[in-house]
């Protein structure tokens, strides 16, 4: 098809709109007719016994795209495709800390407060925390000794139940090598050392080991369904499976290793 140009309505004098009247009428007859020889050319190939054009189905976006405009096909008449409603990413957030925030402006005599305009802003919180325990020694009127004790959770460590977390984490799930836990505790203010930083990985672990050998029995006392799921595959010449037990609530993986078919079988027996 001929594409006019874009001609201003000023300059569109009635011999102007004859000619593009014109112009419109023969590009649409030229048209026809290509079409018209396209078809007779098509049936002369198939009566010589040869192959006519492929014809090609117009594609659908557009018919689509209308669809989109007008509100039909899935969107049901309301514009939007379903599930497509937006929820408040801040509704369900625990607000740790609220400022309210007065106008820059001097408030004129009788001004009522009418509201608030909520504005909710995540943030992380990263820094040093140490804490002086300062235990009490007492001694009682016939000479006995009392001294305060150290909370369980600590186990003597001068390292907090926080920080040996973080760096379990960081270490075993974010795969974060020794050092880079090193640089980055000293700079945030921890003074810890090579060996401080080994001993929290390799020791004082017995809870956590022992929570995770709880989370199965917990796990199925508390759950009314549970998935597993096997997969297997080899590592350093040897057959092994790996086992998930779990739902929405829990996730437990147990590794295998495959010596040999009595092995296998009793350790499918015992999940």
């Amino acid at each position: 098809m001929i594409e006019l140009p874009d001609i201003p309505a000023a300059e569109r004098t009635p011999l102007v709109e004859q000619l593009l009247g014109l112009i419109e009428a023969l590009a649409e007859r030229t048209q026809l007719q290509a079409e018209s020889i396209q078809q007779l050319r098509d049936e002369i190939a198939v009566v010589k016994g040869e192959k006519g054009k492929p014809r090609f189905k117009p594609s659908g976006m557009a018919q689509q795209d209308d669809r989109k405009r007008n509100g039909a096909g899935k969107l049901g008449g309301g514009g939007k495709r379903a599930g497509s409603r937006k929820r408040s990413k801040t509704a369900q957030l625990t607000i740790h800390d609220e400022q309210r925030i007065p106008p820059h402006e001097p408030l004129p005599p009788g001004s009522r407060l009418k509201g608030y305009r909520d504005f909710v802003v995540q943030d992380l919180k990263i820094a040093a925390q140490n804490i002086r325990y300062r235990l009490e020694v007492w001694q009682t009127p016939q000479g006995e000794w009392l001294r305060g004790e150290l909370p369980s959770t600590l186990q003597g460590s001068h390292f907090g139940t926080g920080l040996r977390a973080y760096v379990l984490y960081q270490y075993h799930h974010c795969h974060v090598t020794q050092p880079l836990l090193r640089d980055q505790l000293l700079a945030w203010g921890i003074d810890v050392s090579v060996g401080q930083i080994d001993a929290l990985l390799s020791g004082h672990n017995a809870d956590f080991f022992a929570e995770k050998d709880a989370l199965l029995d917990v796990g199925l006392e508390v759950s009314s369904a549970i998935t597993v799921d096997d997969s297997g595959a080899r590592h350093q010449g040897r057959n092994g499976d790996v086992t998930q037990i779990g739902n929405d609530l829990f996730s437990l993986v147990q590794q295998h290793r495959q010596q040999a078919p009595d092995q296998l079988s009793h350790a499918a027996a015992g999940r």
